[in-house]
């Protein structure tokens, strides 16, 4: 199988496309000969990544900050001026602050600004227009086993990244439910991936991480092959290890065992078996 959206001379959107797992994809999107729309919030940094792309293919950077819906909707509209519209969208632009329940409210606001609200931002200014014009496409949404799993450390990031999985769900819902709408979407879940994001001060990469190249290379193989979730392993976790950390979870609720209990005392042995068995 291949997506008929990836096809040369069609146009790619990606946020938080200047470094990391956006730029990334968008140099899987450009040697497959599409044209690129880098949409960052760090100028010096979007100028390197269309500098670098340039070489490949066309592309085009925008300052965009996608929790500030005016920005996107003007970055669509040049979008469409310049090159008549998208058929890929990437939303992918994302942060983590840190955070704790009872703490910092504005780690908060940022966090689901960003993570959660850029993203449902990001495909309301864009997925119209994909749909209007009658084309194959693909909406992508960059998600993150923390979104399913929710393990302790992080929860604004956690909710965040939850609230992506439902709504890129909804989203494949209502995409292939619209008639004669030709636009898939697709729920991108990273492994360990070293980015900046990431790397916590770290230069090098870790053994366990994949580079965000692999991560690229894996997704747009499983967008070809139709997956909506695009479940990414790394060297360190296999995707048998995370069936059953995601089924551990959702057991919770069926088995009516307490909050996140896989990290809880009195059920690590339990885990442990169910892991290994």
């Amino acid at each position: 199988m291949s997506h008929r959206a990836l096809t040369q001379g069609n146009v790619a959107v990606i946020t938080g496309g200047a470094a990391g797992i956006g730029l990334a994809l968008a140099e899987d999107f450009a040697a497959a000969g599409l044209r690129i729309a880098l949409l960052d919030r760090t100028q010096d940094a979007l100028d390197s990544a269309v500098a670098r792309l340039g070489e490949m293919t066309e592309a085009l950077g925008i300052l965009t900050d996608v929790s500030q819906p005016s920005t996107l909707a003007a970055a669509a509209a040049q979008v469409t001026e310049r090159w008549g519209g998208t058929d890929i969208l990437v939303a992918n632009a994302g942060i983590q602050t840190g955070s704790t329940v009872l703490g910092d409210g504005p780690a908060w606001d940022n966090v689901l600004a960003v993570n959660l609200r850029g993203v449902i931002d990001t495909v309301r200014a864009f997925g119209p227009g994909m749909v209007a014009r009658g084309r194959d496409g693909a909406i992508i949404c960059t998600g993150s086993k923390q979104g399913i799993t929710t393990p302790p450390g992080d929860p604004a990031y956690n909710v965040a990244k939850a609230g992506v999985k439902a709504f890129t769900e909804a989203l494949a819902h209502e995409l292939r439910t619209t008639k004669d709408c030709r636009i898939t979407a697709h729920l991108l879940i990273p492994g360990f991936v070293f980015t900046g994001l990431t790397s916590r001060g770290r230069t090098e990469k870790p053994d366990g991480a994949w580079t965000p190249e692999q991560m690229a290379t894996f997704a747009v193989e499983r967008l070809h092959a139709g997956d909506f979730y695009i479940l990414c392993p790394d060297n360190d976790v296999t995707r048998e290890l995370d069936e059953k950390r995601m089924a551990w979870a959702i057991g919770d609720i069926i088995e009516n065992r307490p909050a996140l209990s896989r990290w809880h005392p009195d059920y690590a042995d339990a885990f442990q078996r169910f892991v290994s068995g």
